[in-house]
C-alpha cells in the first residue's frame, strides 16, 4: 500500500478499499515553479527521429492565497508542464498560468473567483447591478482558470477550459502571453476544451449560442491564416453549423464532439446547465456545479450535422449516459461511427471533490462510482432523415476502464482506425496507473505499468512516414505515488507497436509535483 494512502477506520475497523490507489498524486500543489529548463537522467534510448515539445496542463495548485483551498479537482489553478526533447537530450519546465482569477485570488490571499466547485467570499467592492451585468458578458462571469488542455491554432498554443476565455502560452518558455475572449470574434458564451485540429491546420468546436429562439449548439470553424499577428485564425473564424438545444432551459454539457468525412458529430447528454440557476447563483456567487442537473430518464443524443450546408442531417438516441471524451468518429460504408468513454451517469465528477477523493479509501462504492468503459455506437445512415429517430445499442470496445483515450491524430482523426491509446479508470485495478492499448478489431490489448507510477494521458508521436497506424511512440508524463518521490517527474517515451519502454527522463523538482490532464505534441517546437 502507498505511505500516503492511510488507513481510515469505519465503525471501529481499519479499512483500506484501494490499497494500490494513491488519489493524492491529484490533489499535490506547486510549491515551485521551473521557469527554467531542468536537465534529468535519461536511461534507455530515444529513436533519433524524435523531437519536439511535449505540453501538458493540468491541475496545479490548491492553495488559492493565505488559507483557503480549493475543493474540487478542476478548480486548482493550472499548470503548464514542457518536456522539450532535443538532440538525444530532454528537459522539463513548469509554470502556472497567470489568469485573471489566479492574480486575483493571490493579491488578495484569499478566494474571490468562484470557480467550478467552489465559491469565493463576495467581494466588497461589487455592487449587486454589477454582479448581474458580469453574468451577460460571456466568459467575464466565470473563471478564466483554463486547466483542461492545450490546443494550437496555426503556430501559437492556447490552453483551454469550457470558458470562452483562452490563454496564449509561450511554447519554449510557459510564459502566459495573452489573454483573448472568443466571444469577441463568435457568438458563443462557453465552448468545449477539446477542439479538433484537422490535418491543413484547421480547427473546429462547438459553442453555446444564445439566439431569440433558444440556445443552439454552434459548430465554429477556425481557417489556417497565412497573416502574422497574436490570434489571427480567431479573427477568420465562423459558423458553419448549429443544432437546436433539446431543452430551452437546460443546454447538455459538453466537453468533446466528433468529426467525420462528411459530419459534424454532436452528442447531447441529459446532463445539463440550468439556465435559471445560472441566474440565481451567479448572484448568490454559488460554483459552476450548483447549476448542473442530471435527467436519468432522458435519452442521449446523437446529432449529424452535414460538413457541407451546416443542417441537421439525422438524429439517433439512446438510453441516458454522461460522457466526457469521444475516442473517435467515422465513417465505415452507410454507419456512422461513434466511440466514446461512457459513465452511467455523472457520479464521477463528484468523486473529483477534495473530500470525495480524501476518503476514497473507505467509500467501497467509489471505483464503481467512478467506472466507464469504451463504447461504440453504430449509428445506420441509410433511409434516414432528419425527421426520424432510431434508438441505439452500444457495444464495448474493452473491458479495461479507459480515459483520456487517444488515437494517431494525424492520419486517423474522423476516419477507420484501429487501435486507441489511454489511461485506466478503474481504481480498484492492481496497478491503476496503467497505460492501455485498445485493439478495436481484436478487442484486445496491450498494457503497461509500473508499481506506484501514475502515467498522463498517453499520446501517440508518428515515425517518420508512419508504415503502419502505430508505427511511432507513445509520450507520457509519470509522477509517483507514495512517499519520498512526490517531486519527481518523468518523459516516458513506449514503442506504441508492443507497449515495451524505450526510455524515459527523469527529473528532480524543487517541489511536489501533481498529475497534469491534457496536452499537446508539438514537433515544431525544441
Amino acid at each position: 500500500m502507498p505511505a500516503s494512502v492511510e488507513k481510515k477506520t469505519v465503525d471501529g475497523e481499519s479499512v483500506s478499499f484501494y490499497p494500490n490507489c494513491d488519489v493524492n498524486v491529484w490533489l499535490r500543489s506547486c510549491e515551485n515553479e521551473e521557469p527554467l529548463p531542468v536537465e534529468g537522467t535519461l536511461s534507455g534510448e530515444l529513436p533519433v527521429w524524435l523531437k519536439g515539445c511535449l505540453l501538458r496542463n493540468g491541475p496545479g495548485c490548491f492553495n488559492a492565497g493565505g488559507n483557503e483551498k480549493f475543493k474540487h479537482l478542476f478548480d486548482s489553478s493550472a499548470l503548464m508542464h514542457r518536456f522539450c526533447i532535443s538532440n538525444g537530450n530532454v528537459t522539463y519546465q513548469r509554470r502556472l498560468l497567470q489568469t485573471k482569477a489566479f492574480k486575483r485570488n493571490h493579491a488578495a490571499q484569499r478566494i474571490v473567483v468562484t470557480e467550478f466547485g467552489t465559491k469565493a467570499v463576495p467581494d466588497p467592492c461589487q455592487s449587486i447591478f454589477q454582479t448581474v451585468a458580469a453574468i451577460f458578458v460571456p466568459g467575464e462571469s466565470l473563471s478564466d482558470n483554463a486547466m483542461i488542455s492545450i490546443y494550437p491554432f496555426g503556430d501559437e498554443y492556447y490552453a483551454f477550459t469550457e470558458s470562452p476565455i483562452v490563454h496564449r502560452i509561450d511554447p519554449r518558455t510557459l510564459e502566459t502571453k495573452d489573454r483573448i475572449n472568443l466571444s469577441d470574434f463568435v457568438s458563443i458564451v462557453n465552448h468545449t476544451s477539446h477542439p479538433l485540429v484537422m490535418q491543413d491546420q484547421t480547427v473546429y468546436n462547438i459553442g453555446l449560442r444564445v439566439t431569440a429562439t433558444g440556445p443552439r449548439y454552434q459548430i465554429v470553424e477556425f481557417p489556417p491564416s497565412d497573416s502574422k499577428g497574436v490570434g489571427k485564425m480567431f479573427e477568420a473564424a465562423r459558423h458553419v453549423g448549429s443544432v437546436s438545444a433539446r431543452w430551452g432551459f437546460n443546454p447538455s454539457y459538453m466537453h468533446t464532439f466528433g468529426i467525420t468525412d462528411n459530419y459534424f458529430v454532436i452528442i447531447e447528454q441529459p446532463l445539463t446547465v440550468s439556465v435559471p440557476a445560472l441566474v440565481k447563483n451567479a448572484i448568490l456567487g454559488e460554483p459552476m456545479m450548483a447549476n448542473m442537473r442530471w435527467y436519468p430518464n432522458e435519452q442521449t443524443y446523437f446529432y449529424l450535422v452535414s460538413r457541407e450546408t451546416g443542417q441537421l442531417k439525422h438524429t439517433f438516441a439512446t438510453k441516458a449516459f454522461f460522457y466526457l471524451h469521444t475516442i473517435n468518429t467515422f465513417e465505415l460504408r452507410d454507419t456512422c461511427i461513434v466511440d466514446i468513454c461512457a459513465y452511467q451517469d455523472p457520479a464521477m465528477i463528484d468523486c473529483m471533490y477534495v473530500d470525495s477523493m480524501q476518503g476514497a479509501q473507505t467509500n467501497p462504492d467509489y471505483a464503481a462510482l467512478f467506472r466507464g468503459k469504451p463504447m461504440r455506437f453504430s449509428l445506420p445512415l441509410d433511409s434516414l432523415n432528419k425527421s426520424e429517430r432510431m434508438n441505439i445499442e452500444p457495444e464495448i470496445l474493452s473491458n479495461f476502464g479507459c480515459e483520456t483515450p487517444r488515437v494517431h491524430m494525424e492520419r486517423y482523426l474522423g476516419k477507420p482506425y484501429r487501435y486507441f491509446y489511454a489511461i485506466s479508470s478503474d481504481v480498484d485495478m492492481d496497478n491503476p496507473g496503467t497505460i492501455i492499448k485498445v485493439d478495436i478489431q481484436t478487442k484486445s490489448a496491450l498494457t503497461w505499468c509500473e508499481n506506484l507510477v501514475y502515467p498522463s494521458e498517453p499520446i501517440f508521436v508518428p515515425a517518420p512516414d508512419p508504415q503502419s497506424e502505430d508505427d511511432g511512440v507513445i509520450l507520457s508524463a509519470l509522477v509517483w505515488g507514495g512517499e519520498g518521490r512526490e517531486c519527481q517527474v518523468a518523459l516516458l517515451v513506449l514503442d506504441a507497436k508492443n507497449m515495451t519502454e524505450l526510455a524515459r527522463c527523469t527529473f528532480e523538482t524543487g517541489g511536489p509535483v501533481p498529475k497534469c490532464l491534457h496536452g499537446w505534441f508539438a514537433n515544431d517546437v525544441v
